[in-house]
């Protein structure tokens, strides 16, 4: 197929879309639907993969040895341009305008965050070890009875 499709670019001489040139291949091959369903996917990929062919934009393609290289960039890259949001962009640079107000921080609040967090971090500490202790102190005692429960028994 991409025989084909190369020996009808040379006919027309001239970018061609892709459904164009796959349907005069798909009229010489004498394609059924079925078949012509089977075989567009692989001939798109066979198209790009092949290194005599160029897409230069909107579904159109060509060979690359009609396009100089120098230009090949600029006229492939060219892409239509968006309109501009301005009303969008105003409210974008308000909010972005406050989250740098948000985080202008001077060294004493680093400072003062950093003493409050060790503050913290020290008073659960002390809590998780007092606690720990006092459930050490419960484990021993209820060893304890169970040592003198099988003492008695003996």
């Amino acid at each position: 197929m991409i025989e084909l499709a190369n020996a009808i670019m040379l006919d027309e001489k001239k970018a061609m879309n892709f459904k164009d040139v796959f349907e005069q291949i798909a009229n010489i091959k004498e394609f059924s639907d079925a078949d012509k369903a089977a075989n567009i996917a692989q001939f798109y990929t066979d198209l790009n993969v092949d290194g005599r062919f160029i897409t230069i934009g909107s579904n159109m393609w060509g060979l690359k040895r009609w396009y100089p290289v120098e230009t090949m960039d600029e006229e492939v890259a060219a892409a239509p341009k968006k309109k501009k949001k301005t009303k969008k962009k105003k409210k974008e640079e308000e909010s972005l305008d406050l989250v740098e107000e948000e985080l202008d921080i001077v060294d004493e609040d680093i400072e003062e965050m950093a003493d409050d967090f060790d503050d913290d971090e020290e008073d659960e500490f002390d809590a998780d070890l007092e606690e720990d202790l006092e459930d050490e102190d419960d484990d021993d005692d209820e060893e304890d009875v169970e040592d003198e429960d099988t003492k008695d028994k003996k």
